[in-house]
């Protein structure tokens, strides 16, 4: 060699760590409400360490901020970086991802892997920088990946159960678990000790988590009209079409100020609420999957938890109206009524059942078949939602 010069033992043309071409990669982060340690800013944090160790520079972040990892609706960062992924116009070869339970809590393990796969498929990686295993498909990542999936949608499955079962004692403290407060009534928040702190607005939650929330009358202007609901429909006969009709007249609106219609009337007369009784669970919404109506049995309740607004025995002579006006009809002529009403809107639910003129209320289907969903099976439906 001329000048004595040594050519290094590595074959010629292979790139050196300072020419080596960088791996241009987007980074995915999510924090849901039961994981605020995961806050994104951390996984960020890690995410871009991990890039700088392996020569990677991140051109793009997708954020999915206080989101569910059970399915993928909701998420539209993750639909945006798949769809990015899959329509050819991402500038980056790799995913970075903090974990496995950040890429999701699903369910169904496979629905997990499937978008793993769908990114894989567009020739992009997905590697998971805070995992014990390298994302290269091995036998042993691939059997590892797996068992952390299962465990991820386990967790939630768990989580759910002991959320569900903590609510239930709540509810029966005579707490409440969420929801407006509705008309005539107000939301109170008080201390681990009962004592009474300040009115919550709508919308508005409390911030100090052993603080809890309790229902209390409201304006007495709405509690008056309260109760003139209940003493028209049980005393003097009224309808809640036309009581409805009057009110609108009066220029009174709803808590949320809209006009008052023959469902909202309806509400307020079937509500256990307003004879201070804590009724939680009449639907379940559990792990994100299906709406489900349930029957009373499996209601929690907490009987005159709340002051009263209305006399028990008013409230029970409304209840009795309800169910004698579908106890006047059979089977058949309910069910009829319902199957016209589908044909006539293509649609059903409790709301427009209780808006319709002429047709037994939502409760009373209830009442009659067991359930909403019950009534819908017998007229051929099948909701693709929420049964409400």
């Amino acid at each position: 060699m001329e000048h004595g010069l040594r050519i290094p033992d590595r074959q010629i043309g292979t790139p050196t760590p300072a020419t080596r071409p960088v791996i241009r990669a987007a980074e995915y982060v999510r924090m849901s409400t039961e994981h605020q340690k995961y806050s994104t800013e951390n996984q960020s944090e890690a995410i871009r360490a991990y890039a700088a160790r392996r020569g990677m520079e991140i051109v793009r972040t997708y954020a999915d901020a206080g989101k569910s990892g059970l399915r993928l609706d909701g998420r539209d960062a993750l639909k945006r970086l798949l769809a990015d992924v899959e329509d050819g116009t991402r500038d980056f070869d790799s995913i970075l991802v903090y974990d496995i339970s950040r890429w999701g809590r699903f369910q169904d393990a496979d629905e997990s892997a499937y978008y793993e796969y769908r990114c894989k498929r567009a020739g992009i990686s997905v590697q998971y920088c805070a995992e014990q295993f390298e994302n290269d498909g091995s036998p042993v990542s691939t059997i590892v990946k797996g068992v952390k999936r299962a465990m991820a949608g386990e967790y939630s499955r768990e989580l759910s159960a002991k959320v569900f079962t903590g609510q239930c004692r709540l509810i029966e403290l005579g707490y409440r678990q969420g929801g407006a407060a509705g008309f005539g009534l107000r939301r109170q928040l008080v201390d681990q000790a009962g004592a009474a702190k300040e009115l919550l607005d709508r919308g508005q939650h409390k911030s100090i988590q052993t603080d809890r929330v309790i229902l209390v009358p409201g304006p007495g202007a709405e509690i008056e009209t309260v109760r003139w609901i209940y003493k028209s429909f049980v005393i003097d006969g009224r309808g809640e079409a036309e009581i409805a009709d009057d009110l609108n007249s009066g220029g009174v609106m709803t808590d949320l100020n809209r006009p008052w219609t023959r469902g909202t009337v309806h509400q307020i007369l079937i509500n256990e609420k307003y004879v201070g009784n804590n009724v939680w669970n009449r639907a379940s919404f559990k792990l994100k999957r299906k709406h489900v109506i349930n029957n009373p049995e499996m209601w929690v309740r907490s009987n005159g938890a709340f002051e009263a607004i209305i006399d028990r025995q008013l409230f029970d002579g409304a209840q009795a109206i309800v169910a004698e006006r579908s106890y006047k009809m059979p089977d058949e002529a309910m069910l009829a009524a319902l199957g016209g009403l589908l044909e006539q809107k293509g649609h059903l639910s409790g709301i427009l059942i209780d808006e319709t003129h002429d047709l037994p209320s939502s409760s009373a289907y209830r009442a009659r078949f067991g359930s909403l969903l019950r009534a819908y099976t017998l007229v051929g439906y099948t909701p693709e939602r929420d049964y409400q």
